[in-house]
C-alpha cells in the first residue's frame, strides 16, 4: 500500500525530470534507460583560401596589363582615361588586403593634352600607358608625411600658364616620380634616360592645374598629400595608366 509520503516523492521526481531538457520522463523501478542519442557529425571546416592561390584582379585591367603587375606590389594607383584622345581621366588607389584589392575614392584627374600613347616620345603631348613602380617623390613644398624618398628642392617650379591660359604655379608642390625612362631611387629631379632623351621623360603625378597636362597625371592638392601620406615602398606601389580600352587589353 502506497503511503501519502511515497505519493509525495515521486511526484517531485518527475517534476525534476519534466523540467529540466524539456520532455523527460520519469521511469519506474525497473525501467529500462532511455537510448542515449547519437550526436550529429561535426562538419569539416572549409579550408581557408589563400590570396597567393587565387587572388583577386583588380578591376578593368584586362590579362596583358595586369601580367604587368609584379606580384609583390600591394599598392595600385590606377589612372583610367575617359578615351584615348582625352585628357580627362580618373584616379583610385587600390590596396591589397587578405580579401583581395580594395579601391579607395575615385579622383578626377589630367593627363597628356593628345591622350594615351603606347609609344611615348619626347614633345609628343600624350601620357604612356603601362604599368610603372613608384618609388621617389619631392616637391616645392616640405615633405607632408610620405614614408617615400622625399627631395624638398626649390627647383620644382613651374612658371607661365598651360595649355587652357591656366597658371601652373604650385604644380610641383608635390610630385611623386613615375618610374618611366628614369633611373628609379633618384631625385624626381634626376634627368638620367636609360631609354634615352628621345622616348621623353619628367613623367610625374603632380598637383593639378585645372588642365591638360604635356605627359604627366594630375590630381588635387589634397589628394596628392592623401596620396604621398599613404603610399609605402615596403608594399612596392606602381601605378597603372592608360585608356579604359587599353587597360582592359
Amino acid at each position: 500500500m502506497i503511503t501519502r509520503r511515497t505519493h509525495l516523492a515521486l511526484l517531485a521526481a518527475s517534476v525534476l525530470l519534466t523540467g529540466c531538457g524539456g520532455g523527460a520522463v520519469a521511469s519506474t523501478a525497473g525501467a529500462p534507460a532511455p537510448a542515449r542519442e547519437t550526436p550529429e557529425p561535426r562538419p569539416t571546416p572549409s579550408p581557408e583560401i589563400s590570396i597567393e592561390v587565387a587572388p583577386q584582379q583588380i578591376p578593368g585591367l584586362g590579362p596583358k596589363t595586369w601580367a604587368k603587375v609584379p606580384a609583390d606590389a600591394r599598392q595600385a594607383v590606377v589612372v583610367t582615361g575617359e578615351d584615348r584622345d582625352s585628357s580627362d581621366s580618373t584616379v583610385v588607389l587600390y590596396q591589397r588586403t587578405e580579401a583581395g584589392w580594395r579601391a579607395g575614392v575615385s579622383w578626377p584627374a589630367h593627363n597628356a593634352l593628345k591622350g594615351w600613347t603606347d609609344h611615348h616620345l619626347a614633345g609628343d603631348l600624350h601620357s604612356p600607358i603601362g604599368v610603372y613602380t613608384l618609388t621617389d617623390a619631392g616637391g616645392l613644398l616640405k615633405d607632408p608625411g610620405t614614408k617615400l624618398p622625399y627631395d624638398r628642392s626649390g627647383s620644382f617650379t613651374a612658371p607661365g600658364t598651360g595649355f587652357e591660359g591656366e597658371p601652373l604655379a604650385g604644380s610641383f608642390d608635390y610630385v611623386i616620380a613615375i618610374n618611366y625612362n628614369r633611373r628609379p631611387g633618384t631625385s624626381p629631379l634626376d634627368w638620367t634616360r636609360p631609354m634615352g632623351a628621345g622616348r621623353g621623360g619628367g613623367i610625374w603625378l603632380h598637383v593639378d592645374h585645372g588642365g591638360p597636362t604635356h605627359g604627366c597625371v594630375s590630381i588635387a592638392e589634397a589628394h596628392m598629400k592623401e596620396l604621398l601620406r599613404t603610399l609605402d615602398p615596403d608594399l612596392h606601389p606602381v601605378v597603372v595608366m592608360g585608356d579604359g580600352a587599353s587597360l582592359a587589353r
